[in-house]
């Protein structure tokens, strides 16, 4: 019995010291669990309480699920006895499975029975008819973080018919994958288009509530002083977290890598270079025809079967691989937008004045990054012509986050 107790004390003085160890080490170095991200459209109790006897609206597409089973919103809310009467569907349609750039048409959605608008056919912005039988309209819609991904226009368009018509605007709030740092140059208002509506960098850092609240808080769009917007915020979230989107947000945007690489490799969308659309991998690669002799690396572009077809179908591009895990891209990438592509693949092309697009300049923002490549300055001198506007952004921009930043 003795020798038991011996034990005993001996484990208990153990104990005690690993704890007390612990308390003094620094933060940092505490081992703290990591509670999942809950979304706003997964906190019900905030918001159906503002939604009971309201006719309900809902701007959303296939990433708009709730919990473990990825249950649409529409069907959760019907679930609970919620009125909804009408859905919006942004790019790529309200299942998602459209092209970029291919027009949706209106439909009834075969589930529910719900009238589905595509805000990506006739019109872009919401008219009166759309919300005169509507409430409220909700808005949840996982984005990625760039500027040229059009779902945050399609938001806006959205809150300036609210404010328009009178119609509360709801945001429940999603995880920004790339919300982890801001970067790129900033919009110049004469670059003004779908792809890009407000002087923001390429990567702005901040979710859609936080986004939204910013048009307001800026006076952004005509009539943001006139909107009631609520956005309902995620849980356990902050801008450092990295979240694993649940669902895929667009047909060419497939895993973590593509949307770790996109806002870098999106510039090749106004260039001749492929992105490896109508592959496998799009957004993971880059190449063309033309770079046979300069790598090894190859893919070739499908025939579409619907739609218009992928840059180079049906030829052999040669390029570079860029990712094919999130932790390659990450690594690869490093929280940064990254031009030394987009330079490499100029280098390589041998007629220029082919290389760019009229589209070029859009998804840059600005006419000062094609004059930049063609000059010859190398990344570090791009980068820094971004600094001062990214500096004057992010003043901005912290006056409107609803979490924690990775400052």
């Amino acid at each position: 019995m003795q020798k038991i107790s011996h034990i005993i004390l001996f484990l208990s003085l153990m104990v005690c010291a690993v704890v007390a160890e612990a308390q003094l080490l620094p933060k940092s170095e505490q081992t703290t669990e990591v509670l999942p991200v809950v979304t706003g459209a997964e906190q019900t109790e905030l918001y159906l309480p503002m939604l009971e006897g309201k006719r309900v609206g809902l701007l959303i597409n296939q990433t708009s699920v709730v919990g473990d089973k990825l249950t649409l919103l529409p069907d959760t809310l019907l679930s609970l006895g919620v009125n909804v009467v009408k859905i919006l569907a942004p790019e790529h349609g309200f299942r998602g499975k459209a092209e970029a750039g291919e027009k949706v048409d209106d439909e009834k959605d075969a589930k529910t029975g719900l009238a589905i608008v595509s805000l990506y056919g006739k019109t872009k912005k919401p008219t009166e008819a759309h919300l005169k039988d509507i409430d409220i309209l909700i808005y949840d819609i996982q984005d990625v973080g760039a500027r040229f991904y059009t779902y945050i226009s399609t938001m806006q368009y959205a809150m300036e018919a609210c404010a328009e018509f009178g119609v509360p605007f709801m945001i429940l709030d999603r995880p920004n994958p790339n919300g982890f740092y801001v970067d790129g140059p900033v919009l110049d208002k004469s670059q003004k288009s779908f792809v890009g509506m407000q002087p923001i960098p390429v990567v702005y850092g901040m979710t859609p509530g936080e986004y939204a609240k910013m048009l307001v808080g800026q006076n952004w769009f005509q009539g943001a002083s006139k909107l009631q917007l609520t956005v309902i915020p995620c849980k356990n979230y902050d801008h450092t977290t990295r979240y694993t989107l649940p669902v895929n947000p667009s047909p060419n945007l497939r895993n973590m890598a593509a949307i770790y690489c996109y806002p870098s490799l999106c510039f090749f969308e106004g260039t001749d270079i492929s992105v490896g659309r109508g592959t496998d991998k799009p957004f993971q690669q880059f190449g063309h025809p033309s770079f046979k002799d300069r790598s090894v690396y190859g893919f070739m572009p499908n025939i579409a079967d619907k739609g218009p077809d992928p840059k180079h179908a049906a030829k052999p591009c040669y390029g570079i691989a860029i990712a094919t895990t999130a932790e390659e891209a990450d690594i690869t990438i490093g929280g940064k937008l990254r031009m030394v592509y987009l330079l490499k693949a100029y280098n390589w092309f041998e007629d220029k004045d082919k290389f760019f697009n009229s589209f070029f300049e859009k998804l840059a923002g600005t006419t000062e990054l094609r004059k930049q490549v063609q000059q010859g300055w190398n990344e570090e001198q791009i980068r820094d012509s971004w600094k001062k506007d990214i500096d004057t952004f992010k003043q901005i921009r912290k006056k409107y986050l609803l979490y924690k930043d990775f400052e």
